[in-house]
C-alpha cells in the first residue's frame, strides 16, 4: 500500500502541470518520508536549515536537486554548507551574494542564485523591495562562479486569494522586467513563488516552480 506521502506526491504531479517544477520542501520531515517522495516522483527537495540537510541527505542515495530555502545568513556560507545544496533560492542581498561567490571561487564551483524578494513589504520577512531587484541583480550578474537564474518569493502573510494574487502577480511583472536586461551570469528562467496555501493562485500568476511542504509531508507535527 502506498504511503501518504506517496499518494499526495502522485495527486500533486497530476494536477500540476509538467512544466512547473514542484519542490518538496522537507522542513521536519523524517529522511524516510523524503525518500518516499522522491519515490513518487519528486526531483527537487528544499530544505531550510543547513544542519537538517546534512543529516537527510547522509541517509538518501537518491539522485535528486537540493534548494536552500531558509533565511539565509552571511556566517551560513561556508563551504561544508555550501556543498549540500545546487540552488540557494534566498539571496537578499549584493553582499550575501559576494560571500557565496568568494567561497565558490576558493572550491572551483558555481552555485545557481535566485533573488529573494519581499513582495508584501513585510518588514519582518527577508527579501529585496521590488523597487531593488534590478540593481542588485546587476551586480550579482558581474561576480565569479554565481549564476542568477531567477527570483523567489514567500508572500503575504495572509488568507486571502486576491492579496496573494497581487502580489504574485507584481514579481511576474518584474521577472518577465528583469528577463529582458539579458545580464551576463544571469539565466532568468525560475519565478519560485507559491506554497501549500497559495501555490494554485502561484501558478496562475506564472510561477515555474512550487514550494509544498505541508501539502507533501502533511502538517509539521505530524
Amino acid at each position: 500500500m502506498a504511503s501518504d506521502v506517496h499518494q499526495r506526491v502522485e495527486e500533486i504531479l497530476r494536477e500540476i502541470p509538467p512544466h512547473i517544477t514542484v519542490v518538496a520542501a522537507a522542513k521536519g520531515a523524517s529522511a524516510e518520508r523524503v525518500r518516499e517522495a522522491i519515490d513518487a516522483g519528486i526531483q527537487v527537495i528544499g530544505q531550510n536549515y543547513f544542519s537538517e540537510a546534512r543529516r537527510v541527505r547522509a541517509q538518501l542515495p537518491q539522485q535528486v536537486t537540493w534548494h536552500f530555502l531558509g533565511r539565509l545568513r552571511s556566517h551560513d556560507i561556508r563551504p561544508t554548507n555550501l556543498e549540500l545544496f545546487d540552488v540557494l533560492q534566498s539571496v537578499d542581498s549584493l553582499r550575501l551574494a559576494e560571500r557565496v561567490s568568494s567561497r565558490c571561487v576558493a572550491s572551483g564551483r558555481t552555485m545557481h542564485l535566485l533573488l529573494e524578494v519581499n513582495s508584501a513589504r513585510e518588514p519582518q520577512k527577508g527579501g529585496l523591495m521590488p523597487e531593488n531587484v534590478e540593481g542588485v541583480l546587476r551586480s550579482v550578474a558581474l561576480l565569479p562562479h554565481v549564476r542568477v537564474t531567477g527570483l523567489m518569493t514567500i508572500g503575504p502573510l495572509t488568507s486571502s486569494t486576491e492579496e496573494y494574487r497581487q502580489v504574485f502577480s507584481e514579481v511576474r511583472r518584474l521577472f518577465e522586467h528583469v528577463r529582458t536586461l539579458d545580464l551576463p551570469g544571469a539565466r532568468l528562467e525560475t519565478l519560485s513563488m507559491g506554497m501549500s496555501d497559495s501555490y494554485r493562485v502561484a501558478i496562475d500568476e506564472g510561477a515555474t516552480m512550487v514550494r509544498l511542504g505541508t501539502r507533501i509531508f502533511g502538517p509539521r507535527n505530524a
